[in-house]
Order: structure tokens, then C-alpha cells, then sequence
């Protein structure tokens, strides 16, 4: 079993250096770049990665191409701002040693929010499948939280993925208003109406869910951003598909 990994960039010069230098079981690391212009595409030469350049189609479809790009059947998928964990390298080492006994895999993804380990507020364990044979599986998501579908079977994998997110509240204000834009796009695109009631009620309960029901407050501050940061988001979501509806009221 020989695997490639597979990260797709845009000037990710602050991550790109510690994701490639996890991937210690990896027979190959193919990184498809999209025009960065900071030192991302030096750093992953110098590292040993194989750099690819290739225009924008969107994060489903960029990481489709670079699994058809990749010269082993096996995928392991990673974006610039994740990395491994040893437990979850030795786990993978595992694999490669006694075989695959499933099409894909899923991992737990533990994520670092302000400089803390989130363990609650609906964030862990987050599982996804980024471990998969590429001719049983592929990237759907036309615009926004793309995802492995598995045309077969799917087993779990227990160590953690770690992610690490945004340090700042700038840093993540900056984020949501991207992601707000193609997941409205996405609403919009499904002709889903959004009543002033959504804008209303939605986001306080997502507050509340995210900070009480999902326990939000056993992170500490870092969890009442997180809640407060859902709400907005929700919030921005909403508004700017209403903006984007062709049949919306004043």
C-alpha cells in the first residue's frame, strides 16, 4: 500500500512547512498550488513536496484534481492548516503494514481555536474521511464544506487530526466572510427562500446550542467566542443570501 498525500494552497507560507513535515508516511506529498504569491511553493520544494500549479475551481473540485494528479491509488488528504498527530501516523503506518480493509477512512479532528485545544462546543470529534482510495471515492461540495463521498465501506480511525485554526478574532472574522459568501451562494443557488423570522430566531439558537447543548462553556472563553462567532455567522450566512435572492423583499 503506497499512499499520496495531497494539500491544496493559496499563500499558506505560516502552515505549509509543519502539515509536509508530518506526512512522514506518505510515499509521495503532491501540493496543488493556486497562485500564491508568499513563499508557500518554495517552502514545499525545499521540503521535498511535488508542486503543482493550477488555477481556482473551487475546494471540491481543486481536491478531486489533485487526487487524479497523485501517482498512488491511495489519498491522503490534508489542508494546509491540519497536520498529524504521532498517534494518528503510527496508526496509518498500521494500515500500510497489515493492508487496507476498507475503500476510506475517517479521523477525528481536534482543533486549536486562540491558542486552545477545543474538546467541546461541537467541534471534536468532527469526523471526516481524508484517508481513501481514490477510485472509490471522491470530493463533492459545489461551494462551500466539501466532503469525501466513499462508494464502499468506511472504517474509523481513533487518533486525532489536528487542525489548527484561527489565532486571532480578526483572523476569523476575515475567514467567515469568505465562507458566508459561498455558503449564501449555495442557498441562493437552491432557490431557498430565507424569512426575516430565520434571520431572527437562528441565530440565538445556534448560540445556545453550540454554548450549552453542545457544552460550549467547558472551553472556557475560547468556547463563548466559538458560540457567539456561530451565531454571526449564521447570522451573515442568512443575510447575504437574502441579498442574493432575486425575489427579495426591501
Amino acid at each position: 500500500m503506497k499512499i499520496s498525500a495531497t494539500i491544496i494552497t493559496f499563500n499558506e507560507e505560516r502552515n505549509v512547512a509543519r502539515v509536509i513535515e508530518s506526512l512522514r508516511c506518505c510515499d509521495e506529498i503532491l501540493v496543488l498550488d493556486s497562485g500564491s504569491n508568499d513563499r508557500t511553493v518554495e517552502i514545499a520544494n525545499k521540503l521535498g513536496a511535488r508542486v503543482v500549479e493550477a488555477s481556482w475551481h473551487g475546494y471540491a473540485a481543486q481536491k478531486n484534481i489533485a487526487a487524479q494528479l497523485a501517482s498512488h491509488d491511495w489519498i491522503l488528504a490534508l489542508d494546509a492548516d491540519e497536520s498529524l498527530s504521532e498517534a494518528l501516523e503510527a496508526e496509518i503506518w498500521q494500515i500500510k503494514k497489515s493492508g487496507p480493509k476498507y475503500d476510506g477512512f475517517t479521523v477525528p479532528r481536534l482543533a486549536q481555536y486562540l491558542g486552545r485545544w477545543i474538546l467541546h462546543s461541537g467541534w471534536h470529534p468532527d469526523r471526516k474521511v481524508r484517508l481513501f482510495n481514490k477510485h472509490k471515492a471522491k470530493w463533492v461540495g459545489e461551494f462551500v464544506h466539501e466532503s469525501v463521498l466513499v462508494e464502499g465501506t468506511v472504517g474509523h480511525l481513533n487518533s486525532n487530526l489536528l487542525h489548527f485554526t484561527c489565532n486571532s478574532l480578526s483572523e476569523h472574522l476575515r475567514t467567515m466572510d469568505n465562507y458566508t459568501t459561498l455558503a449564501a451562494q449555495e442557498i441562493a443557488s437552491q432557490e431557498k427562500s430565507i424569512s426575516f423570522a430565520k434571520l431572527l430566531f437562528d441565530p440565538p439558537w445556534t448560540f445556545f446550542r453550540t454554548y450549552v447543548l453542545k457544552a460550549g462553556f467547558l472551553d472556557g472563553v475560547e468556547g463563548l467566542a466559538i458560540a457567539y462567532m456561530a451565531a454571526l455567522y449564521n447570522f451573515v450566512k442568512y443575510s447575504k443570501a437574502r441579498m442574493m435572492s432575486p425575489g427579495r423583499k426591501a
